[in-house]
């Protein structure tokens, strides 16, 4: 088939009109940054790649009530430990929904940690764990986690707004320790019609990235990890 002069002449640049205006829906995007810092403190790794995988369990508790109502659909939710939960939000003082926060009856859901682990996973949208979690101590193969720390606001400059949890890790562990997949964790309390009625659904995995390439924290170094989450950056 012949194809015209005419169609090799057109122009195939981008249009003026086609670029972001300013105006456009706003855009998400997440971003994870790891720090690694050798036994003087000393920088000696920066590593940043997009971060782009809520899991299952992340996109169940995102999910409108109105789906739930419309629907009469329950959305299975699943811990750690593999066990699995039916969540039906609802407007009724029996339902079982996220109060968050909910210091008045003490059931609240919040962010647990953001936890390291040495293997990998191909369908992080079905991963309800890290594949091979790095344990909390000094042991071999071991990190000393540290507190997370979350702001309690976002911060807003301009049209952008993100906000960043981020957390240390120590190697006391005498040797070498490889890390591979990173996970957000989250613990879920499900608050019901009374303080004495919830259901406790225990730690579940909200967020989950497999690094680039592997970072190597020496002996008595250490790690940062930060995530951030930004709206039109």
């Amino acid at each position: 088939m012949m194809i015209g002069k005419g169609i090799e002449d057109i122009d195939i640049n981008m249009p003026k009109d086609a670029y972001d205006t300013g105006k456009d829906t706003p855009t998400f995007n997440a971003y994870l940054t790891v720090v690694v810092r050798d036994s003087e403190g000393k920088v000696v790794k920066v590593h940043r790649q997009r971060s782009h995988s809520p899991t299952a369990n992340f996109i169940g508790l995102m999910l409108p009530l109105t789906y739930f109502t419309v629907t009469g659909n329950s959305y299975t939710l699943k811990n750690t430990g593999g066990s699995t939960f039916n969540y039906k939000p609802a407007i009724s003082t029996t339902a079982l929904c996220i109060s968050y926060p909910n210091s008045s009856n003490n059931y609240p859901s919040y962010i647990v940690m953001i936890q390291v682990g040495s293997g990998q996973q191909s369908n992080p949208y079905a991963a309800y764990s890290l594949a091979a979690p790095i344990a909390n101590g000094s042991g071999t193969g071991q990190l000393v986690y540290g507190q997370p720390s979350i702001p309690s606001n976002v911060t807003v400059s301009g049209s952008e707004t993100y906000f960043t949890i981020s957390q240390t890790f120590n190697n006391n562990s005498g040797g070498t320790v490889t890390i591979s997949e990173v996970g957000i964790i989250t613990y879920l309390l499900f608050p019901g019609s009374s303080n004495n009625t919830y259901a406790n659904f225990g730690q579940a995995l909200v967020w989950y990235d497999v690094l680039s390439s592997s970072i190597s924290v020496s002996n008595g170094g250490s790690v940062t990890i930060y995530y951030t989450f930004t709206v039109n950056p």
